[in-house]
């Protein structure tokens, strides 16, 4: 065969790849030292598996739970090494569900390991049934957060205990073994005292320490984060909060309802509480509905699937308008929230932007805007693989300074695999929405639950 025959045949040939793979809008992509032809649904899989494997292959040894951070470049600047962190194991929790469904995981192994992390926290450090924020990992100890935050933290118990009662719907009905691990979730959540972080008042407080007492006095209200703490304090069967607290602490007695707009998107609710930023960073968007279906809740203040889905179209019109003139900014690179940032960990989001991209913004946005996260992510994964590591993208980066570190925080990975498979299947929507103290909760705060 001629040498110009088969430089024929190899240029058909690559021609019709390449005119299947756009059909099936495939993008080149880069993963690890391989580049390759890979399908919008591939790409999915492949962000969903890095990601996942923070929490598989990256957890802490001894606990099995989510170690706050991991550097690649092996320098633990700003908590130690074995230091697990609450909230973003109840992220990692989901994770590895997603990890078994998807086929990354054997489901015998993810059991033996949810057994692990249960038995950890049984014998971890509690503060009237709360977790702190950071425990060691090996020892089960408090590790102050701050100075002061070295007892309960009842926002990050929130995100944990999302978690397992996801993790408990989904081996309800299994075997023994199984039955075994939802009891223990069952006595763990049962043993949480949502009630006793209101100190008689009609607000649930963030912190409380034995050594500190309530000296950090922060009581959680307005938009922020934390909306499934108060449903989870008024889903206890054993605990809970009553409806004043949430309507008053929470709520501010319908203080808490905005009539504002940006960028063309009505806000429904104040953010404006917390500092003058218009907008939250979109962490806001995410921590609150791994599990809590947006789509599904309303109550007399919002309609929570138009306040989500409006904040993460308010953060692409903002990349888009790009007022800073930000290298980079628009269509396929958007996504501020909190984060690293070059002066430290830093709140992103418009208003207090610094030019620094968080590739979970746009990634954990995926229920709310599925083209415009596609976009971002066919572009990260063909045009800046260096900003991909081993469990996915870096926690942050700015092309405007030229800057990034090969580092992650559990908080901001967790939350990827966790939404992008609600916006595949509704997995973990559909676990979590079909608890029964769950609902029990929701109603007993006046939600309308939609089916």
């Amino acid at each position: 065969m001629t040498y110009f025959k088969l430089k024929t045949i190899f240029f058909f040939n690559i021609v019709i790849i390449l005119f299947s793979c756009k059909k099936k809008e495939a993008v080149i992509a880069k993963v690890g030292n391989t580049t390759a032809f890979l399908s919008e649904n591939q790409l999915l899989d492949t962000i969903q598996k890095q990601t996942i494997n923070y929490f598989w292959e990256g957890a802490e040894p001894n606990s099995g739970l989510a170690r706050e951070r991991l550097h690649m470049d092996n320098i633990y600047p700003t908590s130690p090494k074995n230091t697990v962190t609450i909230g973003g194991s109840g992220f990692g929790l989901m994770a590895i569900l997603v990890g078994v469904e998807r086929g990354f995981i054997n489901k015998e192994e993810a059991l033996d390991r949810y057994l692990k992390m249960v038995d950890f926290l049984e014998k971890a450090d509690r503060f009237h049934g709360v977790w702190p924020h950071w425990i060691h990992g090996e020892t089960g100890k408090v590790t102050p957060f701050s100075k002061k935050d070295n007892g309960g933290d009842l926002v990050e118990t929130a995100f944990l205990v999302q978690g397992l009662l996801t993790v408990s719907e989904y081996f309800k009905n299994g075997n023994e073994k199984e039955q075994l691990l939802v009891s223990k979730i069952d006595k763990l959540w049962r043993e949480v005292e949502w009630d006793w972080y209101t100190k008689g008042e009609d607000v649930l407080y963030w912190h409380w320490s034995p050594e500190y007492n309530w000296e950090m006095n922060f009581p959680v209200g307005g938009y922020n984060e934390c909306l499934i703490m108060y449903v989870l304090a008024a889903a206890s069967p054993t605990h809970p909060i009553t409806k004043p607290v949430y309507d008053t602490g929470w709520a501010r007695d319908g203080k808490i309802v905005s009539k504002d707009s940006l960028y063309g998107e009505a806000l429904f609710l104040d953010y404006y509480e917390h500092d003058d930023s218009a907008i939250g960073p979109l962490f806001w968007a995410h921590y609150s509905y791994l599990g809590l279906n947006p789509k599904k809740v309303s109550d007399r203040f919002a309609d929570y699937w138009k306040l989500t889905l409006n904040q993460a179209k308010i953060h692409y019109k903002y990349a888009i308008d790009n007022p800073k003139k930000y290298k980079g900014y628009g269509d396929s690179l958007w996504g501020l929230t909190s984060s690293y940032s070059i002066k430290g960990y830093a709140g992103h989001r418009p208003g207090r932007d610094l030019g620094v991209i968080s590739p979970t913004a746009a990634f954990s946005s995926f229920p709310y805007t599925p083209k415009e996260s596609m976009r971002m992510l066919k572009n990260l994964y063909k045009n800046h693989d260096s900003l991909i590591g081993k469990y996915g993208p870096y926690d942050a980066f700015s092309l405007q300074d030229n800057w990034y570190l090969p580092r992650y925080l559990a908080i901001d990975q967790g939350p990827i695999p966790v939404m992008i498979e609600n916006y595949r299947t509704g997995l973990l929507w559909d676990l979590f929405m079909g608890n029964e103290d769950v609902n029990n909760g929701l109603k007993k705060l006046d939600f309308i639950i939609k089916e």
